[in-house]
């Protein structure tokens, strides 16, 4: 499952958010943060979980939700590879601009 895919809604989103605050939530503290039923927050929880955004462990009848580092080490690894390659077109950009000022400059003499 994508991960930004799953984060393009915005209740999944605000879920991992509220998770990224607190820490630890169990399912019903997650779902009393949202006017939908239980069960259509589970849902989200699932998809969040399949996209290795979540972490689940169980304890006894809880199901305790925080953020798992793999998954968001993962996009985080795939955003920085997509700045670093737009930097470095800029960079050929910044260049090429210098390059055609100053052949400019040197027409101007």
């Amino acid at each position: 499952m994508n991960a930004f895919a799953v984060l393009a809604d915005e209740t999944r989103r605000d879920i991992v958010r509220l998770v990224a605050k607190n820490g630890e939530l169990t399912s019903t503290e997650i779902s009393q943060n949202f006017q939908m039923s239980p069960p259509a927050v589970s849902q989200h929880l699932r998809l969040l979980k399949e996209a290795k955004i979540l972490h689940v462990k169980k304890e006894a009848q809880k199901r305790i939700y925080s953020l798992n580092q793999q998954g968001m080490k993962e996009m985080e690894d795939w955003m920085i590879e997509i700045k670093n390659l737009w930097v470095k077109r800029l960079d050929k950009l910044d260049r090429y601009v210098m390059k055609l000022k100053m052949e400019r400059s040197n027409d101007k003499k």
